[in-house]
């Protein structure tokens, strides 16, 4: 099976390397790492006993902020390893994590890769943050009888609906996970109907609530405002957009100007991807309204943008949360087009009113606790985003009410990571 599975993995990489090198000189994307990449990948300290923990993007290293320092207080005779899949995920554990922990790409999940990964890392005890299971790294971790934990463990709806069409074939390896750290019921059921043993599945809560911060205050936030001369400024932004989603908000956006009530709003766009941040530029540019790109400011903080700014580009990786935390209405993307949404839980953390699309069904659990305690607005379409924006800019008292019971929902779901790192001390014979 691992011959015929490492036949696969070569064959598909023949059929997507076009749009790899493509993506290599358009995008700039997947230059460095490639040794780590192909198992090259070590620890600092090879004679201490190791934790590895994979995250694939941004969300997840974020995701894993508390369990590193938990496992850092907790099991201190640990050396603690980070690896992320995406070039973005990778800059985020760097700046999270990179100072003291040793950060590197994950390898590629070919048998023999694996072995050398495992040869050089020898880890005691693997952490797979949400899912992001490979067969041959599990199967490497077994052979070794090193356990390997799903860690904030989630199956979206489109997740739990491909799992299940290849149920056959993965069942298998969810067999050899040695426990699956659940968010939901929910997805506890989902991963048990793929194949994880009924026992080895324990619901412990999200992550994310313990890592969204409540307290408000952002570090370079007040900066922010006078860059960008927003003092009497009311600030919506939307961030984490996608593809198409851009055009529909200046439309909203354009058509609020229109109202003398709302001619101190200011818009900031932060797209979810930078390979888009240069496409996103010119289809503000194409609207006519005056904009600044955040990247220039930041590169350059006393000087200040030429004439008022109506729309402000976020262009920059890492400064979505001081973005939030000036934004008096936030709407959280790619979920007015049907890309499963951004995660809205950052947001209604920092007390925000919280709007999103239809198209959050990668954060249905959230979605779920923010709508049922009126924590977060949905809005279905254009139109009704326009007509919630003028409710909560000319009725602040429901706009505040709408953020307070957001940040409550928020407080009132954390305890994830204690539960999280008692299973895992539990595994590893230390309670």
């Amino acid at each position: 099976m691992t011959i015929l599975l490492d036949v696969f993995y070569l064959l598909a990489a023949l059929v997507i390397s076009p749009v790899i090198v493509y993506r290599v000189f358009r995008h700039k994307r997947y230059r460095t790492g490639w040794a780590e990449r192909f198992g090259r990948v070590a620890h600092k300290d090879p004679a201490a006993k190791c934790i590895w923990l994979h995250a694939v993007s941004v969300g997840e290293v974020n995701a894993s902020r508390t369990i590193v320092q938990e496992l850092q207080k907790k099991l201190s005779d640990f050396e603690i390893v980070i690896s992320a899949t995406t070039d973005t995920g990778m800059a985020r554990a760097r700046a999270l994590f990179g100072d003291r922990l040793q950060v590197f790409y994950f390898p590629f999940d070919l048998s023999w890769v694996m072995r050398r990964a495992f040869d050089r890392i020898r880890p005691t005890i693997c952490l797979l943050m949400e899912l992001e299971v490979w067969p041959n790294f599990v199967e490497t971790a077994r052979r070794r009888n090193i356990p390997v934990v799903v860690v904030n463990g989630r199956l979206s709806d489109k997740s739990f609906s491909g799992y299940k069409r290849i149920r056959p074939f993965v069942k298998g390896t969810f067999r050899k996970i040695s426990l699956f750290l659940a968010q939901t019921d929910e997805y506890a059921r989902r991963f048990r109907r793929i194949g994880a043993a009924a026992d080895k599945v324990i619901v412990t809560g999200s992550l994310k609530y313990d890592t969204a911060q409540t307290d408000g205050g952002v570090e370079g936030a007040d900066a922010l405002v006078k860059q960008l001369g927003l003092d009497s400024k009311r600030l919506w932004v939307a961030g984490g957009t996608g593809n198409d989603e851009e055009q529909i908000l200046l439309g909203v956006y354009r058509d609020l100007r229109q109202d003398s009530l709302f001619s101190d709003l200011r818009l900031a766009i932060v797209p979810r991807k930078p390979e888009r941040f240069d496409e996103v530029a010119a289809l503000i540019e194409q609207t006519g309204l005056a904009f600044v790109r955040y990247s220039q400011i930041k590169a350059n903080p006393t000087a200040l943008p030429s004439g008022e700014p109506e729309v402000i580009l976020g262009d920059t990786m890492g400064d979505l949360r001081k973005f939030y935390s000036l934004a008096t209405i936030i709407f959280v993307g790619r979920s007015l087009v049907p890309m499963g949404g951004s995660d809205m839980m950052e947001a209604a953390a920092l007390g925000k009113c919280t709007t999103f699309g239809p198209h959050a069904f990668n954060f249905r659990q959230t979605v779920d606790a923010l709508l049922a305690a009126e924590g977060a607005i949905l809005v279905r379409d254009a139109g009704h985003l326009l007509a919630t924006m003028k409710k909560c800019l000319s009725e602040p008292d429901f706009t505040a009410k709408i953020a307070e019971n957001g940040r409550e929902v928020i407080k009132n779901n954390q305890g994830a990571t204690a539960r999280t790192i008692e299973q895992i001390a539990r595994l590893l014979g230390r309670v």
